[in-house]
């Protein structure tokens, strides 16, 4: 019986090498340099990557869309074209101007002039004098102060909101000695209601929206190392 045991465990041995031998023949054995490889593979390349390889691939008959402007490049474009496109004087003002004050931009001037409209509007209507004074030329100032002062004096308030600005176009652009001025057409909508001691209307309507137009003219001193404009000048259109 001790002899067919041992050759029982001899056959199995013999068997399970067998069988091991086979198994590393078909599937073959992964050796540390194939471990590394494996690790350090390069990744798939993502879709990205190929922006150049398919660019060169592109037929000759097909022409590439270019990538469209940044909004702040489409709004000075279109600011310029209309300055291009208005009088001659219009393009001779901004000429003018660029000449004393290279870093002019007719595009952030009116987006500047869009937000100085709406801070100095509220502002007058709340009767904010500190907020008006720097963004006012002396005597516009003392123009508001005094509006001001006759309507606190009446015990009178002024409601005012602005609905939206329609648009806002430069429609004159000059040098008066070294300062620059440029006077832009505002169209908005507003409602304003003054109301008495009371808070009774006595002028507009709460529920009454006005389309209005001003004209606004900023000007700044092109020699000065400040950039502020001041509002110098508001008058109604003709």
């Amino acid at each position: 019986m001790d002899n067919m045991a041992i050759m029982d465990i001899l056959l199995f041995a013999a068997v399970a090498a067998f069988l091991i031998l086979r198994l590393r023949s078909i599937l073959g054995r992964r050796t540390g340099a194939e471990d590394a490889e494996r690790w350090n593979r390069k990744p798939p390349e993502r879709p990205a990557d190929r922006t150049a390889e398919r660019a060169e691939q592109t037929p000759d008959n097909v022409t590439p869309f270019p990538a469209p402007p940044r909004p702040a490049e489409a709004a000075a474009k279109e600011v310029a074209a209309k300055i291009a496109m208005g009088s001659p004087a219009l393009q001779l003002g901004l000429d003018d101007i660029r000449r004393n004050d290279a870093d002019f931009n007719p595009d952030e001037f009116v987006q500047g002039a869009r937000g100085a409209f709406e801070m100095i509007l509220l502002a007058y209507a709340q009767g904010d004098t500190d907020t008006l004074k720097p963004l006012l030329a002396p005597d516009v100032y003392a123009g508001f102060a005094g509006a001001i002062r006759e309507r606190q004096s009446a015990k009178q308030t002024l409601e005012t909101t602005l609905v939206g600005i329609h648009s806002a176009d430069i429609t004159a652009l000059r040098m008066a000695g070294r300062i620059a001025e440029v006077t832009v057409k505002f169209v908005t909508e507003q409602v304003n209601v003054l109301r008495d001691a009371d808070g009774k209307p006595i002028d507009g309507e709460a529920a009454a929206v006005q389309k209005l137009t001003d004209l606004w003219t900023f000007a700044r001193d092109t020699r000065s190392s400040a950039p502020d404009w001041l509002l110098v000048r508001t008058e109604e259109p003709s």
